[in-house]
């Protein structure tokens, strides 16, 4: 029963990382449908941002906010650089941007920031595990980790369904042209998805990077492989989907590499992102059709 217990919170702890890279996938592909193969590359220039920070100033919380104000802004750049020309372009040529655009980034931050020398971002607040008698329950990093990615999912859901700047994102992600003659101004808004996608993954580089050895420009990549793959099981339509998938994703394979191998984590996603492609397309929570463009 003690490990079932530490397996279930260690994976809404990471299922709750993989919800972030989601979301962040998730904001972007309902507004342009296309899928950033470079989020993950995004999120660690943000968190190099907030060691540096942290590092001049002491303060691991301006490092956090450094890191959500520069997701916001690399966020924006990367979609009014590089993609804004690729959201016409076939599927395959937006794949390859995002593939080249990760590519540059891991290069510029590997020449920036010497791999030799060891950095590492501190919890933000303690690891250790508060107990019941023997059994060890959550840690106040655990509690930081879940609240965080649930505050953000609320905060999105709000500005989404309950705002005229929310309103005006969906009819230019569903409805261009109707949008355009109503006076919506399209590539504002998704600009506006873009950097909040940003912000969303720096979040996530944050929260998971702490349990890492060390930071270094290819830490994120396998968070990005397992926060697609919530995606996908939620729906890359649904941001609901993507927060229960991530959190689904981090339990499933956390008892898969508690109870058989921690080897066997990836295979595990891969098989779980095949049963879901073969039931269910469309992703879990994804009601409609994906449209075509």
């Amino acid at each position: 029963m003690e490990r079932f217990i530490l397996f279930t919170v260690n994976g809404f702890a990471f299922g709750a990382v993989y919800a972030s890279v989601a979301l962040a996938l998730v904001i972007i592909y309902r507004s342009t449908r296309i899928l950033n193969f470079a989020q993950g590359a995004q999120a660690v220039a943000s968190a190099y941002v907030a060691w540096t920070v942290t590092d001049l100033t002491g303060s691991f919380w301006l490092g956090f906010a450094a890191a959500l104000v520069s997701g916001l802004v690399l966020g924006a750049l990367v979609q009014l650089t590089v993609f804004r020309t690729g959201e016409h372009m076939p599927h395959l040529n937006t794949v390859i941007i995002g593939i080249g655009l990760l590519i540059l980034i891991e290069a510029v931050l590997g020449w920036l920031y010497s791999i030799e020398k060891t950095r590492s971002i501190e919890y933000a607040f303690s690891d250790r595990k508060m107990r019941i008698g023997d059994v060890p329950l959550v840690s106040q990093q655990d509690l930081f980790v879940v609240g965080s990615v649930l505050a953000v999912m609320a905060v999105l859901g709000y500005v989404m369904t309950r705002t005229p700047i929310g309103l005006q994102m969906r009819a230019a992600a569903f409805a261009p042209d109707t949008a355009r003659l109503m006076g919506v101004k399209v590539p504002r808004m998704l600009t506006l998805g873009w950097a909040l996608a940003g912000l969303t993954g720096a979040v996530a580089a944050m929260l998971v990077i702490p349990t890492s050895a060390e930071l270094v420009p290819q830490v994120m990549q396998g968070v990005f492989v397992l926060g697609f793959t919530a995606a996908v099981v939620g729906g890359l339509d649904s941001p609901v989907g993507a927060v229960v998938g991530g959190l689904g994703v981090g339990l499933a394979l956390s008892y898969t590499s508690g109870y058989l191998s921690a080897d066997l984590l990836y295979p595990a996603a891969l098989v779980l992102l095949i049963v879901v492609l073969l039931v269910k397309p469309q992703g879990l929570f994804s009601a409609v059709q994906a449209r075509r463009v």
